[in-house]
């Protein structure tokens, strides 16, 4: 089962169930797909990478939103904005700890033949595409920054 037929059997399900929070959640993820599968120039198919891009900023979209929510006082908005990042981090490939990361990264930098700071672009580009989005980004240049510099 492909992630859009996946996307369209939980919306039944959360219909039948009617769980309208996760439903409204889950329309949201099935628009920006579409809207991904219909703008100019695009193919007629969401792929696996394209669709991790597209829940990870929806799932920043909602982290970010909860996080003003959350300076404003607006606990009900905050609690509402962190759900629904919730139910987006289900369809999220699982995040990588400390270790795994750093493993990741030492492989990516070797195969790059990065060794000091002034490889952080080509160590960077590489550390991302050996993470494919199981890391934030904030994350993967750190512990590019903190391996480079022999920390």
């Amino acid at each position: 089962m492909d992630f859009q037929q996946r996307i369209d059997a939980d919306i039944k399900a959360a219909m039948l169930a009617r769980d309208k929070d996760r439903l409204n959640v889950l329309r949201a993820i099935k628009s920006a797909l579409l809207l991904e599968l219909t703008k100019e120039g695009g193919s007629h198919e969401v792929g696996a990478e394209a669709a991790v891009k597209i829940l990870q900023k929806l799932h920043k979209q909602r982290m970010e939103a909860a996080a003003i929510y959350h300076q404003q006082g607006r606990a009900d908005m905050e609690a509402e904005e962190s759900a629904q990042a919730k139910v987006i981090e289900e369809y999220l490939p699982a995040k990588l700890g400390g270790d795994e990361l750093a493993a990741l990264v030492r492989e990516a930098l070797a195969a790059a033949g990065a060794s000091s700071m002034a490889d952080m672009g080509k160590a960077m580009k590489a550390a991302n595409e050996k993470v494919a989005g199981r890391a934030e980004g904030a994350a993967v240049a750190a512990m590019v920054k903190k391996l480079l510099s022999g920390s």
